[in-house]
């Protein structure tokens, strides 16, 4: 791998990208996230390995990253000179051969051999991306391009442009995208002051949960006192159902790493750290080669494209404690203490990791870094709303048809997200709300499905942006459950530093067991809402601070459901097992002897052909009855 120390360098490594992102020979990429090897990729990359070498097929086979869609992974993604580009869904080890076939005879309009993809969703792509859904078509006249596809109609890759389209372990297809061209840009025609300025046009604000100007922490950490100044890349994402940071770092693991390098200029910054959660090895991996591959091309290390600029990167793994998305806690834990926050008031920028000026951004704000620098701060506050500029990636998970990862323009209403993007809620089912910004967000009822998505319009509402998971929920979720599951997960992660945290939580988890239990009490409503306020005054970090965010949501919006757990005993969404009960319908019943075989405690009976009954006494609410009547005739209440 040569040096890089110049512009010439920068394009011959762009034009050997260019040619392995479009090979003259057929190119086949697997999308190997964590998300895709976990719906059984692994399998489908062997296969296909497998296969070309058994034909002796003279085909290129890659591993890329998550390309977005995750509902209909595994994807492979087949590039052919001459041929439309297509990309399969749902592909399983079977479909191989029947796919290569496919390849090796030039059309996909042949009648054999043909592949079969059953009724599942696939792309096919030609000078502009295509889809289709079902079975093959006889041509492609009238399938419609990607773009008017609802799940990427309305996204806007900015964070995400890279994942799904380069193998992340091959630096020159990064540069093949214009990776390092910022880089270049930064240190050998601006200014340290020019590069802070352009972040600060740009209107970026942390996408790690807080919010903050990204421009003024990095100008406040640059005018700090101190020779010795660190950046650091926040990849401890905690968040239940959230995975974006994760995909940025398995698919584009480069555009952290030059995003760090501008900010470290800018700064004054010679040494940086990248934070991943243990439970991210891919990530790992991913990283430390992009580490290793830009220190062999003199990107990372001494004397940076000759412009004296020295500066390297470090891993650091994390035990997994979520309380280490802090960044005074995970400063701490990158000292060797335990992770444990401080008080606001000593600020990073000024007294940070080993007390010294530190300057802490997410994965998803340094990876907007060098397209900020590449076209200036202007064009990207012309993106999204004008407080909350730029785009924002999301995992878009829960009760929702389209599950996957999404970057969309700031400023978008959360209906489009859930119903264009995310395809409506499976089965027919209402929308009830949505939790955004992760346990310590809030529920956002379907009577604002209207709000825009921003910063600030969130807060408002109740919730937050947070690091951008989203969980959609049915009519079928309870929402006094839904706080309660979210409070015990922020209970079991309080690092137990401060007495408001530690027992005030803990404490509002008990209550909310109870009201789920049928042990409610008149009154406990107004106590969960006195300890809110008091959580949120006293404790000392953001997670204490915001913990109580989901039982004020809930309560704010689905008061109604607190009071019919506690005064009438009923859980409306039949969820809390305590104040639900299953009887059949005489009307449906058939007596067909099912529930009686399944149920483990024998509470449901009766004779064949004849109305069956459950006994309230032995029924322990499993469900399993539920799940094996095919006439609809068990009913919970």
């Amino acid at each position: 791998m040569s040096k890089i120390v110049k512009m010439e360098d920068l394009n011959k490594a762009k034009k050997r990208g260019l040619d392995a992102l479009m090979p003259r020979k057929t190119k086949i990429m697997v999308g190997m996230a964590t998300s895709g090897i976990a719906s059984g990729a692994g399998e489908v990359y062997r296969a296909l390995d497998s296969e070309i070498k058994k034909r002796k097929a003279d085909i290129i086979l890659k591993k890329t990253g998550s390309m977005g869609m995750d509902c209909i992974e595994p994807l492979v993604d087949v590039i052919t000179p001459n041929m439309p580009r297509m990309a399969y869904g749902r592909v399983t080890a079977k479909q191989v051969p029947a796919i290569i076939d496919q390849i090796l005879n030039g059309s996909i309009d042949k009648e054999k051999p043909t592949y079969y993809m059953g009724e599942e969703d696939f792309i096919v792509t030609g000078e502009k991306i295509k889809y289709y859904k079902g079975k093959k078509p006889a041509s492609l006249k009238g399938i419609n391009a990607i773009g008017d596809v609802p799940f990427y109609k309305k996204q806007v890759k900015l964070a995400t442009r890279n994942c799904g389209l380069i193998d992340p372990e091959n630096i020159d297809e990064y540069i093949a995208k214009g990776g390092y061209f910022s880089l270049y840009k930064a240190l050998t025609t601006m200014t340290p002051d020019e590069i802070i300025e352009d972040v600060v046009k740009s209107g970026l604000r942390g996408r790690g949960g807080g919010g903050f100007p990204a421009g003024t922490k990095w100008r406040s950490c640059r005018d700090a006192e101190g020779d010795i100044k660190y950046v650091i890349c926040n990849g401890d994402e905690g968040d239940p159902g959230a995975y974006m940071d994760r995909s940025l770092m398995e698919g584009d693991p480069h555009s952290v790493i030059e995003g760090m390098i501008i900010g470290a200029y800018a700064i004054g910054a010679h040494e940086g750290y990248i934070y991943v959660r243990n439970e991210y090895p891919l990530a790992v991996a991913n990283l430390t080669k992009a580490i290793e591959q830009a220190r062999a091309c003199g990107l990372l290390g001494k004397n940076i494209l000759k412009s004296g600029f020295d500066f390297d990167i470090r891993i650091s793994q994390g035990a997994g404690a979520f309380v280490c998305g802090e960044s005074t806690a995970l400063m701490a834990s990158l000292e060797g203490k335990a992770g444990e926050p401080r008080a606001k008031y000593v600020h990073t920028v000024e007294h940070g990791l080993w007390n010294r000026p530190s300057n802490l951004n997410n994965v998803e704000t340094w990876a907007n870094v060098p397209l900020i620098i590449a076209r200036g701060g202007n064009w990207f506050s012309a993106i999204g709303d004008k407080a909350s500029t730029g785009t924002k990636v999301f995992s878009l998970v829960g009760k929702v048809n389209n599950i996957g990862l999404v970057e969309v323009p700031m400023g978008i209403p959360l209906r489009d997200i859930i119903y264009d993007i995310g395809g409506g809620i499976p089965d027919g089912k209402e929308f009830k709300a949505i939790q955004t910004g992760g346990p310590s967000g809030g529920c956002i009822p379907a009577k604002l499905v209207e709000l825009p998505v921003t910063f600030d319009d969130l807060k408002k509402a109740g919730s937050m942006m947070g690091s951008g998971g989203m969980i959609v929920m049915d009519e079928k979720t309870c929402m006094v459950d839904i706080a309660r599951y979210f409070i015990e997960f922020l209970e079991s992660e309080s690092c137990g530093k401060c007495v408001p945290c530690r027992e005030g939580v803990h404490r509002m988890k008990q209550i909310l067991e109870d009201i789920c239990e049928g042990r409610g009490q008149e009154g406990d409503i107004e106590l969960l809402e006195d300890m809110a306020g008091a959580i949120i005054d006293g404790s000392l970090c953001a997670l204490g601070g915001s913990a109580p965010n989901p039982v004020l949501s809930t309560i704010k919006y689905f008061r109604e459901e607190y009071e019919a757990h506690i005064r009438d005993k009923k859980c409306p969404a039949a969820v809390c097992k305590a104040l639900i009960e299953y009887r059949i319908d005489p009307d449906k019943c058939t007596g067909c002897g099912l529930c009686p075989r399944v149920c483990p405690t024998g509470a449901a009976k009766g004779k064949i052909k004849k109305i069956h009954t459950i006994d309230q006494k032995k029924c322990i609410k499993c469900g399993a009855c539920v799940e094996s009547c095919k006439y609809d005739a068990i009913i919970v209440e």
